[in-house]
Formats: structure tokens, C-alpha cells, sequence
């Protein structure tokens, strides 16, 4: 069982930054890819970065590459969310989630509840 909590999201100007934290509980963290999804008001959750769980892999939404870096330090049981250059479009819910990796949401088995990011142009 893996029990996710993210973290810093808030309010900031476009072209400003965020890191986004997932703080995970469970021995087996390591063994899981993690992703970030977001979901903004009347739309469909969305992929947003992945991270295998050695690090050697990530992969982006077209969307967000070059602005937003995915890591994880399983040491401390946790995985970041860079986010540059932010813009108004990046308005959202951002979760975390555990599982299998890949863009689709039904690979994941374990979420967190979300953080709130909003982008003021």
C-alpha cells in the first residue's frame, strides 16, 4: 500500500515557477513509476510527466516539455514537479500518482488528493 500527499501548489504570475512535491508512505515506493496528472475545471484529467522508478526515464506532455522537470529521491520517499515558465493554461488540480507509469491514468493504483495551481496572466 502506497499513500501519496502532494504539496506545494498556490498562486503565481505567468512566466513565474512552482515545484510540486509527492510525498509517498510505504516501503515499496521505490518499485513504482510516478506520474503527474492534472485536472482543470470542466475537462478530463491529463497526463503531465512520468518518472520510472530508477530515474533513468521520463517522459512529458508535449504540452509542458521544456518547461516542467519531473525527479524523485526515493531516499526521501518523494517525487518533484519542476514547473517554468508556468501560463494560464497550466490552471489546475495536479495530482500524484503510483503505478505502472505511462500517459493513462488506469496504470496508476495509488493517488493523491491533489494540489491547487493557478496561473494569473
Amino acid at each position: 500500500q502506497v499513500q501519496l500527499v502532494e504539496s506545494g501548489g498556490g498562486l503565481v504570475q505567468a512566466g513565474g515557477s512552482l515545484r510540486l512535491s509527492c510525498a509517498a508512505s510505504g516501503r515499496t515506493f521505490g518499485n513504482y513509476a510516478v506520474g503527474w496528472f492534472r485536472q482543470a475545471p470542466g475537462k478530463e484529467r491529463e497526463f503531465v510527466a512520468v518518472i520510472g522508478w530508477s530515474s533513468s526515464s521520463a517522459s512529458y506532455a508535449d504540452s509542458v516539455k521544456g518547461r516542467f522537470t519531473i525527479s524523485r529521491d526515493n531516499a526521501k520517499n518523494t517525487v518533484y514537479l519542476q514547473m517554468n515558465s508556468l501560463k494560464p493554461e497550466d490552471t489546475a488540480v495536479y495530482y500524484c500518482a503510483a503505478g505502472r507509469g505511462g500517459s493513462l491514468f488506469h496504470s496508476y493504483d495509488y493517488w493523491g488528493q491533489g494540489t491547487q495551481v493557478t496561473v494569473s496572466s
